[in-house]
């Protein structure tokens, strides 16, 4: 696919064909089994792709005050809100923004539950299903001595008055299997609550819009898990996969630095700035036309754009030799990238499109030097 000259570089699209494919397979989980998709805006916060969004899923989930106040003023349904520790003034406000509030810890309830009343949000805990099959610690909340909700030892035998629900998080672009063991560890650990809850909310990380998730096997799952509870209403706030695969990241070669064994391809995108988990996963991107190297051929680094000096990933060949002026396609930038972008080092921050399914392409933001400024002072 030829990118238009209308689209800028460096610049994020979100494509519309891509997003309706991912919402198709919501509809279908949410027809075939007693379960509500919400948007974790901590994945994918773009709130001018919200309409599209609205008719598809339940709600959005917020993990700050912040993320709070964008879901309700542009997504306006349900509001659930999950932090790991409450500021007094936050929680204040954010109680009348939400639908559900959920606690990291027993101190944090027993400390804030005199602001609940009979009009605010339903009061949740989150649990440690002391399992996960996420292999990087930075992403694992389950990893021995994990700050990251109570433990089935914690609550003992009673569950606390005023607690409505469960949030367990323990996945991350996880499998229907995953799922699968979740479940079983909840009802291990926790199942004499369940009968006691309104609600059970199974996080994000489930990535039922990769091409190889078993979406039968999940729905077959929550049905299978609902027959068991049936007071219990399930709710899932994938995070991944509402974005997943659904844009790019266009950026430019500024220039080419041989060096012995490969050529510097440098970029007006850092990767540190705009990409941070490729340095953080890390992981290595798929970059359109581009392959591993082969044995005697070019191989190019890609160097970022700021200063730091490991702002730089690599090696990729391509099919002819790269010149200034060339634009690389980045894929699958959206879900994550865009919320954790910085303007470290005063780097350009990519503009913001939207590609429709006709081709034609809406330039929805772009940044100036005032965006930068304004963060300062």
């Amino acid at each position: 696919m030829q990118i238009s000259s209308a689209v800028p570089s460096p610049c994020f699209v979100l494509e519309e064909e891509r997003l309706n494919r991912n919402l198709a397979i919501f509809r279908r989980v949410q027809a075939e089994a007693p379960v509500e998709i919400m948007l974790a805006l901590k994945g994918f916060a773009l709130f001018p792709a919200f309409p599209y969004l609205r008719s598809t899923l339940a709600g959005a989930s917020a993990s700050s005050l912040w993320e709070a106040r964008l879901a309700a003023e542009e997504f306006g349904k349900e509001v659930h809100v999950y932090a790991p520790a409450y500021r007094e003034a936050d929680l204040k406000e954010i109680l009348p923004l939400a639908t559900h509030v959920t606690f990291n810890s027993l101190s944090q309830w027993s400390r804030y539950q005199s602001l609940l009343s009979q009009s605010s949000p339903e009061a949740g805990l989150r649990i440690n299903p002391e399992y996960s099959p996420v292999e990087t610690a930075l992403y694992n909340p389950c990893v021995p001595g994990s700050r990251l909700g109570v433990r089935a030892s914690e609550l003992g035998e009673t569950l606390p008055a005023g607690i409505r629900g469960f949030l367990s998080h323990n996945l991350c672009e996880s499998d229907s299997f995953a799922l699968e063991k979740t479940l079983s560890q909840i009802e291990t650990l926790f199942g004499a609550f369940l009968p006691q809850l309104h609600w059970l909310n199974l996080g994000g990380g489930h990535l039922m819009t990769r091409r190889d998730y078993d979406v039968d096997h999940a729905i077959k799952t929550l049905n299978q898990f609902h027959r068991r509870h049936p007071r219990l209403r399930l709710i899932l706030e994938p995070g991944s996969a509402v974005a997943w695969e659904t844009g790019f990241l266009v950026g430019a070669v500024e220039d080419l630095l041989p060096q012995d064994g490969f050529t510097y391809a440098m970029l007006d995108v850092s990767f540190t700035a705009h990409m941070p988990d490729c340095l953080e996963m890390p992981y290595r991107p798929e970059i359109r036309g581009a392959r591993q190297p082969r044995p005697g051929e070019t191989a190019y680094r890609l160097g970022g754009s700021s200063c730091l000096a490991g702002d730089f990933l690599g090696d990729y060949a391509f099919e002819r030799p790269l010149q200034v002026g060339d634009r690389l396609i980045f894929e699958d930038m959206m879900h994550y990238t865009l919320v954790k972008t910085t303007m470290f080092n005063g780097v350009p921050h990519p503009a913001i499109g939207f590609l429709r399914s006709d081709g034609q392409f809406e330039l929805w933001r772009q940044f100036d030097y005032s965006d930068y400024r304004n963060r300062m002072g």
